[in-house]
């Protein structure tokens, strides 16, 4: 079961952002890591994961086309995200960044803490 459950959560991010690009901001990933009882060692391979990975990609695209320029980068970035208006691209950008901070605070609260001495 645990092995289903690692594979399930970057196909379920992936349709959430999908919907971000579509003005649909439904996940909240610790309410939703929490609900489903997702072990920390899922979440940390979430986090290693090549759709983590994407995610910061794209907030750094995301970023610099908001901040936009005039060289051939930024050239590349209104082409592929001019159809977004910035102000969403914003949201999006700040949506991802919670997904990514969600999944590392509910690592961080899972941490296993010292036991108790006798």
């Amino acid at each position: 079961v645990t092995g289903v459950q690692t594979c399930a959560l970057p196909i379920y991010v992936e349709k959430a952002i999908e919907l971000a690009f579509d003005s649909k901001y439904v996940l909240n990933f610790y309410e939703y890591l929490k609900l489903k009882g997702v072990k920390k060692v899922e979440v940390d391979q979430f986090l290693n994961s090549s759709t983590a990975q994407e995610i910061v990609s794209t907030i750094d695209e995301l970023q610099e086309y908001i901040k936009g320029g005039k060289d051939n980068l930024h050239s590349q970035l209104r082409e592929a995200y001019g159809h977004i208006p910035k102000p969403q691209a914003r949201k999006i950008s700040t949506y991802l960044e919670s997904i990514l901070h969600d999944a590392y605070k509910y690592s961080n609260d899972r941490k296993r803490g010292r036991k108790p001495s006798k």
